[in-house]
């Protein structure tokens, strides 16, 4: 396999990429060129709000191809279209074979949520000290145990204690790979809704419930129904804000709130939001990262 790698201004990113998807590429990543320099520019934004630009000042393009000749004429072919202008071939070079998949798992290391309790993924045994774990390799949803937001909210969870969700309703709202419904079934709950707006979020909940021997119930937000006496959501500041009303209607009474995915400077905004329906506290922090309740 060889790669060909381009260098090109903002305004050329996205019409390089289509035609390198029409030169069959066999995949075209862009990174920022002027990373880890002065120059280097964040480009991301909240769910529901553009990001800051629509590409970075000057990208560096990477196409692999199956073989060197197809990685040469398309660099040639490339360099006659006008749209080439102020682009750069940088070079073709063979992409060092390597076993791709031990190198992805070497990256997933079993993740310490308490000293009793760790994220584990299928290719590692678990830890001597664990008495909980939970089962679950990177995929297509959100939550592997390594963000913050995810381990503080299941550090909420086991310090509630062994069978402390036993005869609660648990909704985890915004559930993606099903990692906080997991967490509060291996601590005793057996009556679990989990829902997302992404089926693929609720597909891999379904399967990840099933490979940790655990019983939910996965679905869309409409699956969500009645009062819960433990609501988990992490998602992020902006849609928590939006969601106040309705994650509050679906606390019962003694029941507890946690939200995560809030910044520390965020913690007043969120306060604000859901003034009116409940008085959050932040309980826990991680670099940067803060976690919410509320006693309802």
């Amino acid at each position: 396999m060889f790669e060909l790698r381009l260098m090109a201004p903002e305004d050329r990113v996205e019409m390089l990429g289509d035609a390198l998807d029409a030169l069959d590429a066999l995949s075209v990543s862009v990174e920022d060129a002027d990373a880890q320099t002065d120059a280097e520019q964040a480009l991301f934004g909240e769910p529901g709000m553009p990001p800051p630009k629509e590409g970075w000042q000057r990208s560096r393009v990477i196409a692999l191809f199956p073989d060197e000749d197809a990685a040469n004429e398309a660099a040639s072919v490339l360099a006659l279209q006008d749209f080439f202008e102020g682009c750069a071939v940088l070079g073709v070079a063979p992409v060092p074979d390597q076993d791709w998949v031990r190198l992805t798992q070497s990256q997933f290391a079993p993740v310490e949520i308490t000293p009793e309790f760790w994220i584990v993924p299928t290719w590692h045994e678990p830890p001597a000290q664990a008495r909980q774990v939970i089962r679950l390799d990177p995929g297509l949803a959100f939550g592997t145990g390594t963000h913050p937001t995810t381990r503080m909210c299941l550090r909420w969870i086991a310090t509630q204690g062994e069978g402390a969700f036993a005869d609660q309703r648990v909704l985890d709202y915004g559930c993606g790979s099903g990692i906080l419904a997991i967490g509060a079934a291996k601590f005793g709950a057996r009556n679990i809704d989990a829902v997302d707006i992404d089926e693929a979020a609720v597909s891999s909940t379904r399967l990840n419930a099933e490979a940790n021997g655990v019983q939910l119930n996965a679905g869309l937000p409409e699956a969500a129904k009645g009062e819960y006496q433990t609501v988990l959501a992490n998602i992020l500041a902006t849609p928590l804000k939006v969601l106040a009303p309705l994650l509050r209607s679906h606390v019962a009474v003694g029941g507890s709130l946690v939200l995560a995915g809030i910044l520390e400077r965020q913690a007043d905004e969120l306060k604000a939001a859901y003034a009116p329906y409940a008085a959050l506290e932040v309980s826990d922090t991680e670099d940067g990262w803060i976690l919410m309740t509320a006693r309802c």
